[in-house]
């Protein structure tokens, strides 16, 4: 295996647990990204690049609810948004917000990614509070930031993770030069979170081994107040999306195991079976869907974008799905 030693790796990752992202970390970020852009109209990656490929897919939705509850699994993420957030009255809206950022990072021009970052950066600078309860190793009354290196690189984590596994549960099975192609693209991607490139694993093995070590870890650890909004988001609380039941299922069973019971979830085994039919179905019939139906609507509004069009109808109507607005923010339209 290339890069870095492990051990190296470990070294590094712990060094940067109680780092924090400046302005000014995040500008020198972002100004490295854009000086080695080559169309500012295609974005940061483009129509041929592996994320393209793998973000389009609607099937993404499919892992969506397995990333939330992952992400809540980080007690400075939960607590920060039982503070900071409505998710619990609304938890649609941190889908929409979500998304609303990765896809402008990924589909959207190069001035629309660096404006979704500095807009990301900015509401993170809004968000710090004190630790409600101890869990795992973080004590309570304990000081916690938004723009901290180490949670910043786990809900980026959670979101590369979970991409690879829809993808390969819904469309296709990725070759390892596939993944590690996306993940390299992912790391550019990660700059604009404001995590610097030192801070992550180096390639895809090392990106692995880095989420089974951090699952495994006292870095995660379920608070009272992450299982409720655990529950609240699988029930669709607050929201006109009432997610199935073989839904809820598969996101239990593809919680690791530590977490699944630390969030309470039961799986009983008649509920997995008709998971997996129903995710053994929903694969089929997805596959052959249109690409108008198929894949989402920033994709789609791109494609226009670099061809000088106006995204039509249904590309709008896919992005208030997604992005809870019917074009990607910071452009023209947005």
């Amino acid at each position: 295996m290339g890069g870095r030693p492990l051990a190296a790796m470990e070294i590094s990752l712990q060094e940067d647990r109680s780092a924090f992202v400046t302005r000014s970390d995040s500008e020198s970020l972002l100004a490295a990204v854009a000086e080695r852009s080559v169309d500012s109209r295609a974005g940061v990656f483009g129509p041929d690049s592996t994320i393209w490929k793998v973000d389009r897919e609607s099937a993404l939705f499919l892992a969506a609810g397995r990333a939330a509850l992952l992400q809540l699994a980080h007690p400075w993420v939960a607590t920060a948004i039982q503070q900071h957030s409505s998710v619990l009255a609304n938890p649609i809206a941190r889908f929409h917000n979500t998304f609303r950022i990765v896809f402008t990072v990924v589909f959207g021009s190069l001035d629309q990614a660096l404006r979704a970052a500095r807009h990301l950066y900015t509401l993170h600078t809004q968000i710090r509070g004190e630790m409600t309860e101890e869990v795992a190793a973080y004590a309570q009354g304990s000081h916690y930031e938004a723009n901290e290196v180490a949670a910043l690189r786990w809900v980026y984590a959670t979101l590369v993770d979970c991409a690879i596994l829809a993808y390969q549960s819904a469309v296709a099975p990725l070759a390892p030069h596939e993944c590690e192609a996306y993940y390299a693209e992912a790391r550019i991607m990660a700059l604009f979170f404001g995590i610097p490139d030192r801070a992550l694993p180096e390639n895809w093995i090392e990106f692995q081994r880095y989420f089974r070590e951090t699952v495994a870890s006292d870095s995660l650890g379920v608070t009272r107040a992450a299982r409720s909004m655990a529950q609240s988001i699988l029930a669709g609380a607050g929201s006109w999306i009432h997610p199935p039941r073989w839904y809820r299922t598969l996101t239990a069973m593809w919680l690791p195991d530590r977490l699944r019971e630390e969030f309470g979830l039961e799986l009983p085994a008649e509920d997995r079976l008709a998971a997996e039919r129903a995710l053994r179905s929903f694969s089929r019939i997805y596959r052959k869907l249109p690409r108008s139906i198929r894949f989402v609507g920033p994709w789609h509004e791109a494609r226009a974008r670099l061809t000088g069009r106006r995204a039509g109808g249904l590309a709008a109507l896919n992005n208030r799905f997604w992005i809870g607005q019917p074009h990607l923010p910071f452009g023209d339209e947005g």
